[in-house]
């Protein structure tokens, strides 16, 4: 019975709709105190909270210390941002195009890096994400390092306008519950289960039958359609795409926002997101050293709650 209850991973239940309407709420509270800026903020937090989780799917429930995971969410912007560059910007299009885009990218990946364990796939998921850095900075017809930038963002049709800010955060809002109540079903699942079984014990799943290469690698391809979805979302927020999104560092951001979050933790993305870029805002206004506060909250994390915030949270 221990093992089956650590298996499972409760959301927040009846307090999800409280949350969803707090968070609805969060655009015309911060208009009404003249603090419009923030919803932009927020936004950027909702999407990172998604890139985040889709790592937190094949890191945290399955143990896959990927090292490249950025490059999924540079395929999503690139994809939307081409996609509009030929005069595509409906969001109906554009962005499933993004998630098709970066799966398929992420099946091709997969298929050849889960083959490996250890050090070997960290070093085979980071060397694939610096090739398509280096393919991105090489397209000089979508502006090679300088990037490409967005005539508008994306449209939705049915009057809803995403060059307004608190519409923008909405629909970001929406996807983000869809995200995480699907994720939540997921890891719940047999498929779920078997997942972090491969986790805690390779030898066994497989001895019991379980099809350890295939769960992983389509948990490998789901995390990058989640990350894709991210990505086009963060190219209309930024209104412009660029070869620094694919880059090693941002895998390792995202990487560090699970981490502080807590790997394994349904929510550890999310709070990782919100923790990582709350504290960015906070601390920039006053020192350009603004990372030096993120390695002292790292190392307290590391050292103090090993299961991240979400550990905090759970003990409490």
């Amino acid at each position: 019975m221990a093992e089956s209850r650590d298996l499972h991973h409760r959301g927040l239940g009846r307090w999800l709709w409280l949350v969803l309407a707090a968070l609805a709420a969060l655009p015309p509270l911060l208009q009404l105190v003249g603090l419009e800026f923030y919803t932009v903020v927020a936004t950027r937090i909702l999407i990172f909270a998604v890139a985040a989780s889709s790592l937190n799917l094949i890191l945290g429930f399955g143990g896959l210390v990927s090292f490249g995971h950025a490059a999924y969410v540079g395929l999503g912007a690139y994809t939307v941002g081409v996609l509009m560059d030929a005069g595509i910007a409906s969001a109906w299009i554009a962005w499933p195009a993004a998630m098709l885009v970066s799966a398929i990218a992420a099946a091709l990946i997969g298929a050849i890096s889960l083959r490996t364990r250890g050090v070997y796939f960290i070093m085979i998921t980071l060397a694939f994400a610096q090739m398509f850095y280096f393919l991105a900075v090489s397209l000089k017809a979508y502006g090679g390092d300088d990037g490409l930038s967005l005539a508008q963002r994306s449209g939705f049709g049915f009057g809803l306008d995403l060059k307004d800010d608190a519409s923008f955060y909405w629909v970001a809002l929406v996807l983000f519950a869809i995200v995480m109540v699907g994720l939540q079903r997921l890891v719940n699942s047999p498929f779920g289960w078997l997942l972090q079984g491969a986790r805690e014990n390779e030898v066994r799943v497989a001895a019991a039958g379980g099809p350890v290469f295939a769960l992983r690698w389509q948990a490998f391809v789901l995390a990058g359609a989640i990350a894709g979805l991210a990505g086009a979302m963060l190219a209309n927020l930024n209104g412009l795409v660029s070869p620094h999104l694919m880059h090693w560092s941002q895998s390792g951001q995202l990487m560090v926002m699970v981490i502080i979050g807590g790997a394994g933790a349904l929510w550890g993305g999310p709070l990782g997101a919100a923790a990582l870029l709350l504290l960015e805002e906070l601390l920039s206004g006053y020192t350009l050293h603004w990372q030096l506060g993120l390695g002292a909250l790292l190392l307290l994390v590391v050292l103090y709650a090993p299961r991240g915030l979400a550990g905090v949270w759970r003990r409490a």
